[in-house]
This record gives C-alpha cells, sequence and structure tokens, in this order.
C-alpha cells in the first residue's frame, strides 16, 4: 500500500512496517540534497514528530513521522551520498522504516490519487 502525507512524505506499508521517504515533488521543490541526517534506530516517534532533517542548495526542511511507530531501520546510504534522493526519491532514495503503533491509522493518509490532486 502506498500512502502520502500533505508534508510531501510517501510510504509504503507491508504489514505493520512502512518505509518512509520524501516524494520527487519534495526533491523538486528543495532542489539538490547536500545533508540527510536521520533518526537513530530504535527511536520512537508520534504522528508529526520531526523524524528527519534534508539540506539542499535552497534550504533545510524537516521531515515528519507520518504515523506512530518505532524506527526499526534507517538508510545510511543517503547519509553518505544524499544525491541518492534527488535520483530516486522513491526507491533508492528511502529515508527510514518505521514499526507502525497502528498500521490502520494510515487509512487517513492520501493515496496516490488524493496527493496528485493536493500538488496540483
Amino acid at each position: 500500500m502506498l500512502k502520502f502525507t500533505e508534508d510531501h512524505e510517501w510510504l509504503k506499508i507491508e504489514g505493520n512496517i512502512a518505509t518512509i521517504g520524501i516524494t520527487e515533488h519534495a526533491t523538486e521543490q528543495l532542489g539538490d540534497l547536500v545533508f540527510v541526517e536521520l533518526p537513530e534506530v530504535g527511536a520512537t516517534f508520534t504522528q508529526g514528530d520531526s523524524a528527519a532533517t534534508v539540506e539542499s542548495v535552497k534550504a533545510a526542511s524537516d521531515v515528519y513521522a507520518p504515523l506512530a511507530g518505532d524506527v526499526v531501520e534507517a538508510n545510511d546510504a543517503i547519509v553518505d551520498d544524499p544525491s541518492i534522493v534527488n535520483a530516486d526519491p522513491m526507491g533508492e532514495g528511502w529515508f527510514f522504516k518505521l514499526k507502525l503503533a497502528d498500521a490502520a491509522a494510515a487509512e487517513a493518509l492520501l493515496d496516490e490519487d488524493g496527493y496528485k490532486a493536493l500538488i496540483g
């Protein structure tokens, strides 16, 4: 299941694990990323918490936890090479994986059509 937030994060949900990253639209708005800071494995977030930080040549921005849960994996490759996010934001450029506290809460997030409508 693929879901999106109004803050331009995407989630690929498999069971109770969500892989999270930022959308292609977000990378276009930010420009070339030069720095990524990810959460530690084991960190616990509630929905809406700032979970990661990205910096580009244009601006710095927070990446929010789209749902509540515990970080079970972080993509250290994008810390070493932030350009991966620009090149493949919804694939190899994922940020972290979250074990969801309540997978059913994802139903309240945007689907792909809803996200496309949001960004026009």
